[in-house]
């Protein structure tokens, strides 16, 4: 399969002349006939197919080498939308949904029977998202359904920010890239369960478990987001039972005050490569000048956390290109977007972390 890459500029990403896109038509009708479109929203780019069309979301899995019980996302364009693939809108959800669609969150619903199981990964909920983006808010619109997209990555591997990021991973496996540039955001959206009784944070992300409580006041956390998940568990969101956004090389998450930090990683740098081997090491603006050895990668500032999530996976799609044989990382707060980045960083190393 030849992969047409479709690239849209900022200056036309305009709701008026995003319609009349030829390339952003072409890939309506691809998303309508079955086919896979990958494409930016303002978190990670996205693999999207028809979200009701059980072929298409089969597609999306195989592309990605995806299990089958982990559940897709399905995207919407608007509000009313949303009824003719959930079976209510809990009130938990209406508050969410006015406060911050659309945007970086995903909402859990009951969903209708127009939805596949194979959309869900086999469950009776759907979860559901409005994106902000321009370019994915304008595709779904002109597609006319719900748009099934999981992150536009190999399954397990660090998630797109970039086109060349997709174009890596999915050349030849989809009929169409477009390219939008590099996301906003640059991790995946906060997932929260509003199907049961009491809402629930399943991932979390840009909408922080502050800001969820502070406009619903309780909110649970489900125990995933802490540690590792069994194999007997079934997933109700992506990225809670799989290894996830994980590098090539094996990864060491440092905890404890930041200059044993520093120290610690120094030390393992100088054993590892005195045994011959390549050292990654994620640092920060304000620690780069501590160390003294390995292969750096400035993954943004402790004092503006956003800029830390957004080169999150970029950095370790660096480490890979980079070839390093393993890789050390700082570890950051776990509240506000912390908690998000912390969850990225913990999955991508396999819960291997030192404490110091």
């Amino acid at each position: 399969m030849n992969t047409k890459v479709v690239r849209i500029k900022e200056e036309e990403k305009t709701r008026e002349t995003l319609e009349k896109n030829p390339g952003l038509l072409e890939a309506a009708e691809i998303l309508k006939n079955g086919g896979l479109v990958a494409f930016p929203t303002e978190t990670v780019y996205g693999l999207g197919a028809n979200a009701l069309n059980e072929e298409a979301a089969k597609k999306i899995y195989a592309a990605k080498g995806r299990p089958s019980d982990n559940p897709l996302i399905a995207h919407i364009s608007c509000m009313e939308e949303l009824p003719a693939i959930v079976k209510e809108i809990p009130e938990a959800g209406r508050k969410l949904a006015e406060k911050y669609w659309p945007g970086p969150l995903t909402m859990i619903f009951p969903k209708k029977d127009i939805v596949p199981y194979g959309t869900t990964g086999g469950l009776d909920t759907v979860a559901v998202r409005m994106p902000v983006d321009p370019v994915a808010n304008c595709l779904i619109h002109l597609a006319g359904v719900p748009i099934a997209a999981p992150s536009a990555n190999t399954s397990g591997r660090p998630s797109p920010t970039k086109a060349e990021h997709v174009i890596e991973d999915m050349d030849g496996k989809i009929e169409m890239i477009i390219d939008g540039g590099a996301v906003g955001i640059g991790v995946e959206s906060t997932i929260v369960d509003v199907s049961g009784e009491i809402p629930t944070l399943l991932r979390p992300g840009a909408i922080t478990i502050e800001m969820l409580r502070e406009t619903l006041g309780q909110v649970d956390i489900d125990p995933v987001i802490l540690g590792p998940v069994g194999g007997d568990i079934k997933p109700k969101a992506p990225g809670m039972k799989y290894r996830h956004y994980a590098p090539k090389a094996d990864m060491t998450l440092v905890e404890g005050d930041m200059d044993k930090v520093v120290a610690y990683i120094n030390e393992q740098t100088k054993k590892a490569e005195a045994e011959g081997k390549k050292v990654g090491i994620i640092c920060t603006e304000e620690s780069q000048d501590m160390y003294q050895g390995g292969n750096l990668e400035v993954i943004g500032s402790r004092e503006h956390e956003e800029t830390v999530a957004h080169n999150l996976f970029a950095v370790l799609r660096d480490f890979d290109a980079r070839k390093v044989d393993c890789i050390f990382s700082e570890s950051f707060s776990k509240d506000q977007l912390g908690q998000a980045i912390m969850n990225r960083l913990c999955k991508a190393a396999g819960y291997h972390i030192v404490n110091i």
